[in-house]
């Protein structure tokens, strides 16, 4: 470096950063020759900083080396990534995941020659061999792998939320290896695999698990924080004003309307179309399924889609993009119709699916900037810091909630399972 940089001061001119280059670059990987030429080309003031030298070596990107390649004045020479010939199958693997999930050809170069599978894509693997694992195990206890929900025990277990039991802190996380069936399970697992695992690929284990346990949390605060009172007023067999309206003693009455009849109990108050909008905030509903984490993380790589529209170079983007968002809706539909099918052991009605709409919200927030800021680190971006605040802000306004509104509103819960 003393040779090149005789006055210490850290950066070389692009004249003899282009003889190292002349002199060296048959040595070097073709795809990291041409973003040092970029780079050379990129500078304005004809200097080139020799620690952005040394990160590009050592596979570590900086912010000036970013802007050195964006604010470059000639394009990447040389074929794309997709034209390249004589690639193995773990390569071919690594250039269709880099076509999938980032926008730019510098990027993508960038990820294919850097990329290892060390280590490999292990957090989203774990947690469906784990959902699979408990899902048949349940399945094989209960006898029945269609609408386990509708078991008896299926709520008994440890793992799901229910709000008698909210105290019990591990069910926040934990009932995302609990499914209403077969059904629920299939499509969470072939969305979080076809995603999931591409974008744990690219943007590593930690940030794709942040955005997956911020959906999961976000979608449990979402079903049960924010009821309104009239859920309170709606059924509130407890209520002193609604005693007198409708006195229970009454002989008429009680033959014309048995309250405490069984039948009358799943006929009337689930499938109630009065009941739409207040159920949405649902106090009272258990929660199974991992869908809050699913949907942050296909609403976050769809968002990035959309918003790199013409940079995205996968196949059939449009088509793809309209059978995600079938297969959402399906599994969204299909969360609804149980919710409000008259449940199997009233009082406790079906699970909630408010937990869809939490995760959306993440993966339309957190998560966008978590995948739009491949080679950055997050703690530098401060779009990031602040929808992290606010994510924090809402979670300790849930916990509160959780806390003191129940007894406020005078909610009636189920009984615990």
């Amino acid at each position: 470096m003393g040779e090149y940089d005789p006055e210490n001061s850290g950066f070389i001119s692009t004249e003899r950063f282009r003889d190292l280059l002349a002199t060296h670059g048959s040595e070097l990987d073709p795809h990291k020759l041409e973003v040092l030429l970029a780079l050379a080309d990129g500078n304005a003031d004809g200097k080139i900083c020799y620690q952005d030298f040394v990160n590009l070596m050592s596979n570590k990107r900086s912010n000036s080396f970013r802007r050195a390649i964006l604010q470059g004045s000639r394009q990447l020479k040389g074929c794309s990534l997709r034209d390249e010939a004589g690639l193995g199958l773990s390569q071919r693997l690594v250039r269709h995941v880099a076509y999938e999930t980032l926008p730019r050809e510098v990027d993508r170069k960038w990820y294919f020659d850097s990329y290892t599978y060390c280590p490999p894509p292990w957090l989203i693997l774990a947690i469906t061999i784990a959902e699979v694992a408990v899902f048949m195990y349940y399945g094989f206890q209960l006898d029945r792998l269609v609408l386990q929900v509708s078991s008896p025990t299926f709520l008994k277990s440890p793992l799901p939320y229910h709000p008698q039991l909210r105290a019990q802190a591990w069910r926040y996380l934990t009932y995302i290896f609990m499914h209403t069936g077969i059904e629920h399970l299939s499509l969470n697992m072939a969305m979080q695999l076809l995603v999931g695992v591409p974008l744990e690929m690219v943007h590593g284990a930690l940030r794709i698990g942040l955005v997956y346990v911020c959906g999961v949390l976000a979608g449990r605060a979402q079903a049960e924080p924010r009821p309104s009172p009239g859920r309170a007023q709606a059924e509130p067999r407890p209520s002193p004003g609604r005693a007198p309206a409708e006195p229970r003693p009454s002989p008429g009455r009680a033959q014309a309307e048995p309250r405490p009849s069984p039948g009358r109990a799943q006929a009337e108050p689930r499938p109630s179309p009065g009941s739409l909008a207040v159920s949405v905030t649902d106090m009272t509903a258990p929660v199974v399924g991992s869908s809050g984490g699913v949907y942050a993380l296909v609403s976050a790589h769809l968002a990035n889609v959309v918003m790199n529209w013409s940079g995205m170079k996968c196949q059939f983007k449009l088509f793809r993009m309209a059978m995600a968002l079938v297969c959402m809706s399906v599994e969204f539909g299909r969360a609804v119709w149980l919710r409000f099918y008259p449940p199997a052991f009233p009082p406790c009605p079906n699970p909630s699916f408010v937990a869809h709409l939490g995760g959306v919200m993440v993966g339309l927030t957190l998560g966008v900037v978590v995948l739009q800021n491949y080679e950055q680190r997050l703690q530098e971006q401060s779009l990031f810091w602040i929808f992290f605040c606010v994510y924090t802000l809402f979670v300790l306004c849930a916990v509160f909630w959780n806390i003191f509104a129940y007894s406020l509103l005078d909610v009636r819960l189920p009984p615990p399972p």
